[in-house]
Order: structure tokens, then C-alpha cells, then sequence
């Protein structure tokens, strides 16, 4: 009788023991699961965010450069091809800062009226979360002007210390070669899009763009107008 008691015991311990490591493993489980998703929607928000520096970076480094080609055409002088890099990078930052504060600021307006209307119909509560996912118009203006400045300062490094025009115009081209395919690169990469068609597609329309502001302004410069 002792021996089947003690038996007994033992089984039932080890069936408690059983249970609590089961259940330790599906909230270890759990709790793994729960540090994945918060980790992949973590990145998910940060790769939009990135997504966007670069493409407002791309737009700043393909606008500038074009520019610089563009008055390049007609005017080998230094001078004058670093004060219209200069001037694009101020005027395309400035108005990437003011869209995107008009823009940002009306959608907080939007979501501010929403949540207005969403409290009429519940009873008023704790709003501090709500408030903080609320955008940002300066910091969205601050970062699209960041942004396009990178990439703007890219063909006025490159041209800022070569006096003779040719050469100054390779080294321009050369610089935004490499920057459009690091630019479409990482484009590719936070957008999980293949890189070398990404890359590639940048790349052909930042040259397009240089050349038919080159030819263009060429033309017309010609053409004594």
C-alpha cells in the first residue's frame, strides 16, 4: 500500500511538473512572439520613414546636379556653376519644407477633428497615447529639407574644387552616377524590391534627366536668345 501511494505521488508529481513546464514554454512562446511583431512593426515604421529620406535625397541630387549641367552648358565658369548648385539646394530645400509642412499640418487637422468627433460619441478619456502618434508638420518640414540637402550637396562637392570645366563636368557626372545607384540601392532594399532593376531605373533617370537639361539649355544658350 505504501509502495502504491508513493507511486501514485510520484506520478502526480510528475505530471505537475509536466504541466507548469508546458505552460512556462507557451508563455516563453508567447512573449517571443509577441517581441517579434513588435520588432517587425518597429521596422516596418522605420523603413517608411528611411524610404522617404532617401527618395527626398534622390530628388535633392538629381534636381541640383540637373541644374549645374544645365548652366554648365553655357557657362564654364566655376563661379557661376557652384552659385546656381548653391541656389538650387536652398530653393529645392525650402520648398520641399513648405509642402511638406502644408501637407503634414493638414492631415493633423484632419485627425485633430476626428478625434474631436470620436469623444462626442464615447465618453471622454485618456487621449495621451492618441496624442503622441499625432504628426509632426515641423519635423516632417525639418527632415524633407535635411534630406534634399544630402543629396543637393553631392554635385557641388564634386565641382566645388575643379577649375578645369571639363574635368569639373566628368567629376559631376561621376559623383551622381555613384550616388544614384547607392540612393536606388537602398530604395530597393527598404522597399524588398529587386536592386539592380531599382538601381538600374534610378540611375537611367537621374542621367535623362541631366542630359535633356543639359541639351536643352544648350540649344537655347546657342541659339542667342
Amino acid at each position: 500500500m505504501a509502495s502504491n501511494q508513493a507511486s501514485n505521488n510520484t506520478q502526480q508529481e510528475s505530471k505537475f511538473t509536466l504541466s507548469m513546464n508546458h505552460d512556462m514554454e507557451q508563455q516563453q512562446i508567447s512573449l517571443d512572439h509577441q517581441q517579434v511583431e513588435e520588432k517587425e512593426f518597429d521596422y516596418s515604421k522605420r523603413s517608411q520613414w528611411l524610404r522617404a529620406a532617401v527618395l527626398g535625397a534622390n530628388d535633392g541630387l538629381v534636381s541640383t546636379a540637373s541644374l549645374m549641367m544645365g548652366i554648365g552648358a553655357v557657362k564654364k565658369d566655376i563661379k557661376v556653376m557652384i552659385l546656381t548648385g548653391f541656389a538650387g539646394l536652398v530653393a529645392g530645400a525650402c520648398s520641399m519644407a513648405i509642402g511638406e509642412f502644408v501637407s503634414v499640418y493638414s492631415q493633423l487637422d484632419i485627425e485633430v477633428a476626428q478625434m474631436k468627433r470620436d469623444n462626442k460619441r464615447r465618453i471622454k478619456g485618456d487621449n495621451k497615447d492618441e496624442k503622441n502618434v499625432l504628426p509632426n508638420p515641423a519635423q516632417a518640414a525639418a527632415s524633407s529639407a535635411l534630406a534634399f540637402s544630402v543629396g543637393a550637396i553631392v554635385p557641388l562637392l564634386a565641382a566645388s574644387f575643379i577649375r578645369d570645366y571639363k574635368v569639373r563636368i566628368g567629376a559631376v557626372v561621376a559623383a551622381v552616377t555613384i550616388a544614384l545607384m547607392v540612393f536606388g540601392w537602398l530604395g530597393a532594399v527598404l522597399g524588398k524590391a529587386p536592386a539592380i532593376k531599382s538601381s538600374a531605373r534610378v540611375l537611367f533617370g537621374g542621367w535623362l534627366a541631366m542630359a535633356i537639361t543639359y541639351g536643352l539649355t544648350k540649344l537655347i544658350g546657342s541659339s542667342g536668345l
